[in-house]
């Protein structure tokens, strides 16, 4: 079967040393199961992110995006860019829109990039990795390759705000979206009701307003014991990296006694496509996935 192709975005965060450099582990080995071939788009930069809403105004915030776009336009023609980041995928999408709405700032834009050689016709799509999962690949034809169900372990499905709002997945609700849900069930776990779905975990106020963050989080895991969850799962890296790290800290502040493992969609699916525990990135988790492990050590 001929594989599907992709302009991939990695985002610094899967960058090797950074926050989420397990994450592109287990990508990869999703995307052989299933037959997707990730092309990595030359010589990329930072979407900007947070930072990239500061002072430095529009136009510098879509002309770095807008170089990527270039880029991929370049060098993998004809290919959908995808990322795996939810603040890549948003600065991305952002970027397309807006200029597919404004000819004057798509001119402003294409004067900057003059000065790296480059000339955006944006004709790329900008999508996530979660969405090509779903709506190029589908529920039934993620189910086929698993070998090893993961059976026996509830997970609490953690949307997070930036992977559904405010483009989301075809079809979805925006206060209640399932498909997190419908993945976890299709790897064979449980997936428990969860009040705090689409709540943020603070993102950048864990450094800023690290009290109100910590506010969001400990709400999140909270919720996720209430309802039974041994683990939680989230597509997004920041979501990953602060629901996780924040709980020791939590723990020495308000006297909780937090050790909920937070995972990535793609290390369930990697498990049950008969991944290794390494393989799965689960030895980058700070709490460990021991149940998950366990699974992942069975011949």
């Amino acid at each position: 079967m001929a594989k599907k192709q992709y302009a991939f975005y990695p985002g610094c965060s899967s960058q090797k040393g950074a926050s989420a450099s397990n994450f592109p582990t287990s990508v990869g080995v999703v995307c052989e199961k299933l037959d997707i071939q990730l092309n990595e788009i030359p010589d990329w930069n930072c979407c900007g992110a947070s930072i990239g809403y500061g002072e430095g105004g529009e136009l510098p915030r879509l002309v770095i995006n807008a170089r990527n776009l270039a880029q991929a336009e370049n060098h993998l023609a004809g290919q959908d860019i995808v990322s795996g980041c939810p603040a890549c995928w948003l600065a991305t999408r952002e970027t397309v829109e807006r200029l597919h709405e404004s000819d004057s700032l798509l001119a402003e834009t294409n004067e900057a990039l003059k000065e790296a050689g480059l000339n955006l016709k944006n004709t790329v799509k900008a999508r996530h990795i979660v969405e090509v999962l779903i709506e190029d690949i589908g529920f039934e034809a993620m189910k086929k390759p698993v070998v090893k169900a993961i059976e026996g372990i509830k997970f609490a499905g953690y949307v997070g705000c930036q992977t559904n709002r405010p483009f989301g997945i075809a079809g979805e609700s925006f206060e209640n979206p399932q498909y997190l849900d419908r993945m976890i069930e299709t790897v064979g776990a449980e997936a428990v009701k969860f009040d705090q779905k689409v709540t943020c975990c603070g993102g950048a106020l864990a450094f800023s307003e690290p009290d109100k963050s910590q506010k969001q989080i400990r709400d999140i895991v909270e919720s996720a014991y209430d309802h039974g969850a041994d683990m939680i799962v989230t597509p997004c890296q920041l979501c990953q990296a602060n629901v996780e790290i924040y709980q020791s800290e939590i723990n020495k502040k308000q006297g909780t006694k937090f050790s909920m493992p937070v995972v990535y969609y793609s290390q369930l699916l990697t498990v049950a496509y008969g991944g290794s525990a390494k393989q799965a990135g689960l030895d980058g988790q700070l709490i460990r996935a021991e149940k998950l492990e366990r699974i992942a050590g069975k011949q």
